[in-house]
């Protein structure tokens, strides 16, 4: 086996990526188009902007408090909005550069291959330990072997149908939570899609199994959304989708909320995670045999641009977070950083699909465990 190390950053370029985000959240810029009849203006949104002699449009969500707000239109009213789109922004490529202060490969100064050994007979097992004190598992043969209370069970098509029998799966976040309802669509021949006349990236989507009565849903979380275009009926909070579920025994919640916001500052992030945690424990007060799964976010491949606005150092700070805040509630884990970090596949905004199917696995297990038969 051979090891390798990557300086990603250094020190120098982790204080520029914090100074951005204290002084430059709106580096990512969006827009909303505002329709009336024969009229049509397009105006700048975000969740904070800077003050002109433009008046402002307010849209803030009366029931998570969640601020989003656009420039006024000249000639139209702010209920004349229909859609959100993200902008593409060119500003800031030369301050980072790979190969120079991002991703620098780091050679050996010695010898760089490291000799596996099989275990001997009288070598003691190794201790779970805690995710939150260490690696919370490890790949071996592109197979992920969790540390810790979960077993990992290797499900086949069949086995799944019935794993999820009379569930009901809720997904809720961005596009690498998409994914995995995509995954469940290819791998589960009695799944069938509606037809919601969706776009094909943003959703909603829904699809039933009526032989083995499953349902399963996917929602986007709210702004920010860096999507070309989405319609602003389709703009929903996960704290409010929670709010309306039933819950039970057969409910299964996931959330993967993270990739959109490692642009704005922490606050913005704790703000969201806050309002989904009230959500989530008034859906365990309500109903405490609920399944709660939270992913966390995941290193991708960093392009020039990307390297200033999704760069994985924002993505360790925002995972301390999202534990930290769930820390105590009785939710499921799915560590989808240490799952990728260590396969073999490179990193990937949307991981291919080994990796993708481990992450399944863990899902099904946390849904049927073994020892529930």
């Amino acid at each position: 086996m051979q090891a390798e190390v990557t300086l990603v950053h250094p020190g120098e370029a982790i204080a520029v990526l914090i100074r951005l985000n204290r002084e430059k959240p709106d580096r990512i810029n969006f827009k909303s188009i505002f329709h009336s009849g024969s009229l049509s203006e397009s105006t700048i949104c975000n969740i904070c902007l800077r003050p002109t002699q433009q008046p402002l449009c307010n849209f803030i969500d009366l029931r998570t408090g969640e601020s989003w707000f656009c420039y006024k239109p000249q000639n139209m009213s702010c209920d004349t909005r229909t859609n959100h789109i993200r902008m593409d922004n060119q500003h800031f490529k030369k301050i980072i550069q790979i190969g120079v202060n991002m991703k620098v490969f780091i050679g050996a100064s010695g010898p760089e291959k490291v000799t596996v050994l099989p275990k001997n007979k009288d070598q003691p097992e190794v201790k779970s330990i805690s995710v939150t004190s260490g690696p919370s598992g490890y790949s071996y043969q592109g197979l992920w072997r969790a540390l810790g209370n979960t077993t990992v069970r290797q499900i086949n098509m069949s086995a799944t149908s019935q794993c999820l029998k009379h569930k009901l799966v809720h997904l809720y976040g961005d596009s690498t939570i998409r994914q995995w309802f995509e995954y469940f669509m290819k791998t589960l021949p009695g799944l069938k899609q509606f037809d919601l006349q969706e776009d094909k990236l943003v959703g909603p989507f829904m699809a039933v199994d009526h032989t083995n009565n499953i349902l399963m849903t996917y929602h986007y979380h709210g702004p920010p959304l860096s999507f070309k275009n989405v319609p602003t009926s389709e703009l929903r909070y996960v704290a409010n989708e929670l709010d309306d579920l039933t819950g039970g025994a057969n409910t299964v919640v996931v959330i993967g909320v993270w990739a959109h916001f490692t642009s704005f500052p922490m606050e913005v992030y704790i703000r969201r995670l806050l309002g989904i945690r009230r959500a989530v424990m008034r859906l365990l007060d309500r109903a405490p045999h609920t399944l709660v799964i939270i992913r966390t976010g995941k290193p991708r491949s960093l392009t020039l641009y990307y390297s200033l606005i999704n760069v994985d150092w924002y993505t360790t700070q925002f995972n301390k977070v999202l534990r930290a805040l769930f820390t105590g509630l009785n939710v499921h884990w799915i560590d989808a950083w240490e799952m990728v970090v260590a396969h073999h596949l490179p990193h990937d905004i949307h991981p291919q699909t080994p990796i993708i199917k481990n992450m399944i696995d863990i899902l099904l297990s946390h849904i049927c465990p073994k020892n529930s038969g």
